[in-house]
């Protein structure tokens, strides 16, 4: 990437007022060339003003080496040029003298004032020379042979130095005014990747939480109902061998289920082959996620749906409890209906998730399920009842992440409804939620 603002402005490596070497270099070769041409001119002015030839030298070095400064007073080196005029010195100052003063950044109104002084000072001392002359000669060709030979002779020395000075600044401006644009769009485009840096990091990290989400929903209920079952097998092996086997098919049978549920969502970032992998590793996150949601839609039981859980299979979630021996009563109002995929599967999972919380904080607690189906909005509500003393469960020891919580705050707020969950003054804990409908 290349650089911008102030990097594109040159390194001051020369002296003094130059900016680079080669620019000092440029001018000092000039301001000697024009100090040893005034110096030349100098002579034949000693002889006509009658003054020593030394001096006229000397004046002539004196005037012509002011074009060393041309780049920092332009206009001082057109003066000069203007003052010497009428001595018949400085051609090579006057000339580079108006390029510089045309190409520099000065008000136009100067530029030509400057211009037209030269103009009309290199026309008057045309005129005046070239009619002495040929006055000398004994030739006579008339005023206006001298006033156009004055001015062609004007206009050459002063418009092409000025015009080419007009076009040099002109077009440097315009190339100051391209990289100005060009710095401030590359700018602009940094900016912008940065923003999309931004949002697909942000976009990386929703999608991460997504996928926790989903494994979490996956996996978690039923890995805390193995855990459950295993206890109440340990403590019922000798009594009830009958009871025993039992729990034991249950739980190889979840057991079972949890690994290939976790293995259709980690097998697509194997899929493909080592062709797909530049493919898989654009979208692997997006990718985890869709296999995360197609099993955690299988997670309540043994039959699958495209569009995930949905309310009819609370019953079976909540035999599910049942068989692990847990209490629980359900209760539903209103009339049920049908509702978005998302909104169902959203409220299956409210009351999957707080059944697991149950198994996990609560083993052997009372528990009351409520779904109310209103006009526009369908609500659902887990309370469970303080623990018993002693629980057959609880010696399970069910870890937790302190995730699930979080997990049902997130579903619910992302379809616009309300969550609310904490302990109640009886002992145990509730868990509501109110959902739109639409």
């Amino acid at each position: 990437m290349t650089t911008t603002g102030e990097d594109h402005v040159p390194a001051r490596g020369g002296p003094w007022w130059w900016e680079r070497r080669r620019g000092a270099v440029l001018d000092v070769s000039l301001g000697a060339v024009s100090a040893l041409e005034c110096a030349a001119e100098g002579i034949p002015f000693a002889r006509d003003a009658g003054i020593p030839t030394a001096m006229g030298v000397l004046f002539g070095l004196l005037a012509g080496s002011v074009l060393v400064v041309r780049r920092k007073w332009p206009i001082a080196v057109v003066l000069v040029a203007l003052a010497i005029t009428p001595a018949e010195m400085g051609f090579l100052l006057g000339v580079v003298g108006l390029y510089t003063l045309a190409a520099c950044e000065l008000p136009r109104r100067i530029i030509g004032a400057l211009a037209g002084m030269s103009f009309l000072g290199t026309l008057i001392v045309t005129f005046v020379r070239l009619r002495q002359d040929m006055g000398q000669d004994g030739v006579d060709l008339g005023e206006w042979f001298f006033a156009f030979a004055a001015i062609g002779s004007s206009l050459g020395l002063t418009a092409p130095p000025l015009l080419l000075g007009l076009y040099v600044g002109q077009r440097r401006r315009l190339m100051e005014s391209l990289r100005e644009r060009a710095d401030s769009l590359e700018r602009e485009l940094q900016l912008l990747a940065e923003r999309a840096e931004e949002r697909a990091e942000w976009a990386r990290g929703e999608e991460r939480t997504r996928i926790a989400r989903e494994m979490h929903d996956v996996v978690a209920h039923r890995v805390s109902l193995m855990v459950v079952h295993a206890a109440a097998l340990q403590a019922v092996a000798r009594k009830d061998p009958e009871k025993a086997v039992k729990n034991a098919a249950l739980v190889g049978d979840m057991g079972r289920q949890a690994l290939t549920e976790l293995r259709e969502m980690l097998g697509v970032l194997r899929s493909g082959g080592e062709g797909a992998r530049a493919e898989r590793a654009a979208v692997p996150l997006a990718a985890v996620g869709v296999a995360a949601a197609a099993a955690a839609s299988r997670a309540a039981g043994d039959g699958e749906s495209s569009e995930g859980p949905s309310l009819s299979e609370l019953d079976e979630l909540i035999g599910q409890s049942e068989a692990a021996g847990m209490v629980v009563a359900l209760s539903v109002e209103g009339e049920g209906r049908a509702y978005a995929a998302e909104v169902e599967s959203t409220a299956f999972r409210v009351v999957q998730e707080a059944l697991t919380n149950v198994h996990k904080h609560a083993a052997g607690a009372k528990t009351h399920v409520r779904l109310a189906h209103r006009a526009s909005e369908i609500a659902m509500q887990v309370e469970n009842e303080p623990p018993p003393v002693a629980s057959a469960a609880g010696s399970a020891r069910l870890p937790s992440g302190g995730n699930g919580l979080v997990g049902m705050k997130e579903r619910v707020a992302a379809l616009g409804g309300v969550f609310v969950s904490g302990p109640t003054d009886a002992g145990g804990f509730r868990v509501s939620a109110v959902i739109p409908a639409s």
